[in-house]
């Protein structure tokens, strides 16, 4: 599901509703996640021609998520199959508070330097994406702006080439 229409500090957003329960997540899958989530700052880039504060939860999420995958789940052919970084747990709060460096400077920079590599990789591949279906990502921001929401099934439809029909204005029944 897309929407234009804001909620909260969201001015918009799209969301993706999992198939089924997920316990793990595949290496692959993470880093579509992370390419996906790059997505709505390279069309700000591609459209407008300039960058807003709107993708930044998105970075904030995709940056963490790259920083687990090398911190948490040892996938950095750089740092091995290790976890970097104590955590700090407090039972009586029933979450964990805190976190603490357990390695070097250097490994800090290697550490930084793997997800950055991660993001920007992804970043650019969203944008290779994006550039060349540049025709598409037009079509489905018209939509947009036409329907304010569009289903999954909108999105396909708008995508493969075809036009939604028209809806009444929201908030107004057909008779």
């Amino acid at each position: 599901k897309a929407t234009i229409i804001p909620r909260g500090r969201a001015l918009g957003m799209v969301m993706q509703l999992p198939e089924g329960d997920r316990y793990s997540m595949k290496f692959q899958q993470m880093i579509d996640r992370i390419a996906i989530m790059a997505g709505g700052r390279v069309a700000e880039e591609l459209i407008f021609g300039h960058l807003t504060t709107g993708a930044g939860n998105d970075i904030d999420r995709a940056t963490d998520l790259a920083r687990k995958m090398v911190c948490n789940w040892g996938m950095s052919d750089k740092l091995g199959p290790l976890t970097f970084g104590r955590k700090e747990e407090h039972v009586f709060l029933g979450r964990e508070i805190g976190q603490t460096q357990n390695y070097s400077d250097d490994t800090a920079r290697i550490i930084d330097d793997e997800v950055k590599r991660i993001v920007m990789e992804q970043y650019g591949r969203a944008k290779d994406l994006l550039t060349a279906h540049q025709a598409e990502l037009q079509r489905l921001a018209d939509s947009l702006l036409t329907h304010e929401t569009l289903s999954g099934e909108d999105v396909d439809l708008v995508l493969k080439g075809g036009t939604l029909p028209e809806r009444p204005p929201r908030g107004l029944k057909s008779t």
